[in-house]
């Protein structure tokens, strides 16, 4: 514990120094990085040829022989089961539209449910091909948070249930409690324990990244999940909806309450009433299933140090992204170039660079491209529960996923910035180029629990994500992103046509790799603060 705080007070009183050095008018070091090797990548794993990168796909096998080639080109060694892969075993899921249905009814009249206007299945669950018949409860955000004593269940009466709820959290719980909380598997342990058997979100409208025309629209796409039955956290659920927001007034009908007075205190985080609902579900979910496999790529660059070099410092990102969908625009191919064309582009070019370095780090690195992450962190689930080094000798991740270099580089946002020292190590690299470090500016958009860290996380390794970051103060960049989202993120324009910015991404690369090299040569592991909700899963703390 000792060395632990003398860390962070040195950690601390260099970034002080830092910002006096860059106050006093000092360059930033000269950057490694030019942008163009890492669109160069990203133009070979986004092209139409890659058909999207759909988990499973040959599009996705296409992409992950050129990253092997790579990482053979660099010289890294394979660290997979299987060379540099990592195979793995999925079930895939896909709703027949024609045999489902579902229908609201109240005083004996059932009023059908159009799907795609008004709601659509959600496939990430087991399903059942016999029709529910259920009375519903609206739960406010449906969540319990025991550390901000918050029980929004309390007093439901969930048996036999299905559960409704406005995505998000009231202002009172702090953003990675609510994302924690909020995930899938923990929120359905809760109402399954309670006996509900359904559930159905109500999107927010105050942080929907994608117009509901597009959430739609792909509906029918394949969702999946891993085979092995040990890494089911849906259990037991029947049915799930995912409800337009337009559309919601329908399930507070002769309740007493309405949507848009939910919508309104769930905009601003304010407390949402909780009752029982008028309508009740009647609703027949049919799904096909079938087997499939994938799988993680995965290489290694050993360390130097004698001991420290069977530790490793993990630098993941998905590969994935979701294939061929319905078209928009006369577009039909998926190619996620910035999603996750660029986090894979990012680990290649750092890969190549270190293996160049005259620098030899004390820690092994450890490249990590997983797949499935679009179908729910499975790739990365799948590693960390299984992974191809003792689990127990990583000590840090450092996750890239949709890092979006669509401005000038001047402020980097840190997911999970006072969860670890991580946090502090990203600070320092950040500042030691003249860019300044924000925490997640958008709590209610979850972004935490939303990529591969939060895999690493959950195994106690401390973990964070970083992205070029725009200034809350700045109405124009934050319209920026906004417009980004609704016009290309899960979209066929997220493509090579799309306007970047080269230079942002090159210092990103930098920070990144900067981070890498603090990390693998720091005499002490990362900690996770005292205070972090996390620290609960690291192995010291009996977890």
């Amino acid at each position: 514990m000792t060395k632990t705080i003398s860390l962070r007070r040195s950690l601390a009183l260099s970034v002080l120094l830092l910002s006096a050095t860059f106050a006093a008018g000092q360059k930033v070091p000269k950057l490694l990085f030019d942008g163009k090797s890492w669109w160069d990548h990203v133009k070979v794993l986004a092209d139409d040829s890659m058909e999207g990168r759909e988990t499973a796909s040959l599009g996705l096998r296409k992409a992950e022989a050129y990253v092997v080639e790579q990482l053979k080109r660099a010289g890294l060694e394979p660290a997979g089961t299987d060379g540099y892969y990592q195979n793995i075993k999925f079930v895939q899921r896909q709703i027949d539209e024609n045999n489902s249905y579902a229908f609201l009814s109240l005083n004996g009249q059932a009023n059908p449910v159009t799907l795609g206007d008004d709601a659509y299945f959600s496939t990430r669950v087991e399903g059942s091909d016999d029709e529910i018949n259920a009375t519903m409860v609206f739960a406010g955000n449906g969540l319990q948070v025991p550390e901000s004593k918050l029980d929004e269940l309390a007093d439901l009466d969930l048996k036999g249930k299905v559960v409704v709820y406005l995505a998000g959290s009231p202002s009172t719980v702090p953003g990675s409690l609510a994302a924690h909380y909020g995930g899938l598997g923990q929120r359905w342990k809760r109402y399954a324990d309670r006996g509900a058997i359904g559930m159905i979100v109500i999107p927010n409208p105050a942080s929907m990244d994608i117009p509901w025309s597009r959430m739609s629209l792909n509906r029918a796409h394949p969702s999946m999940d891993l085979a092995d039955p040990e890494f089911n956290e849906v259990a037991g659920l029947k049915v799930s909806l995912v409800f337009n927001p337009a559309s919601a007034e329908e399930l507070f009908a002769s309740s007493g309450h309405t949507f848009a007075e939910v919508a309104a205190l769930g905009r601003d985080r304010k407390p949402l009433p909780r009752f029982d609902l008028s309508v009740s579900l009647k609703a027949r979910e049919a799904i096909h299933k079938m087997n499939l496999e994938s799988a993680n790529v995965i290489a290694t660059l050993p360390g130097s140090d004698s001991n420290l070099k069977n530790e490793y410092v993990v630098l993941s990102a998905h590969i994935d992204h979701i294939g061929i969908g319905e078209p928009v625009n006369g577009d039909r191919i998926y190619n996620g170039a910035m999603d996750n064309g660029s986090g894979s582009a990012v680990l290649l070019d750092i890969s190549s660079s270190l293996k160049k370095s005259p620098e030899k780090l004390k820690r092994s690195i450890l490249f990590v491209f997983v797949t499935g992450e679009e179908k729910g962190l499975l790739g990365s689930k799948y590693f960390t529960a299984n992974p191809t080094v003792d689990q127990k000798s990583m000590v840090a991740d450092i996750n890239i996923d949709m890092f979006l270099p669509i401005i000038p580089l001047k402020v980097l946002t840190v997911y999970g910035l006072a969860e670890s020292d991580l946090g502090n190590m990203a600070r320092g690299v950040a500042q030691s180029h003249g860019i300044n470090v924000q925490p997640d500016p958008e709590p209610l958009r979850n972004v935490f629990i939303r990529s591969d860290q939060y895999n690493f996380i959950r195994r106690g390794i401390p973990a964070l994500a970083m992205g070029v970051g725009f200034d809350p103060g700045s109405p124009d960049q934050k319209k920026i992103f906004k417009d980004w989202l609704t016009q290309r993120y899960h979209a066929p324009s997220d493509d090579l046509d799309q306007p970047v910015d080269l230079s942002a991404a090159a210092q990103y690369e930098e920070i990144v790799r900067g981070l890498a090299i603090s990390v693998a040569d720091d005499a002490q592991r990362p900690q996770w603060k005292a205070d972090s909700f996390f620290r609960r899963y690291a192995p010291a703390n009996g977890d």
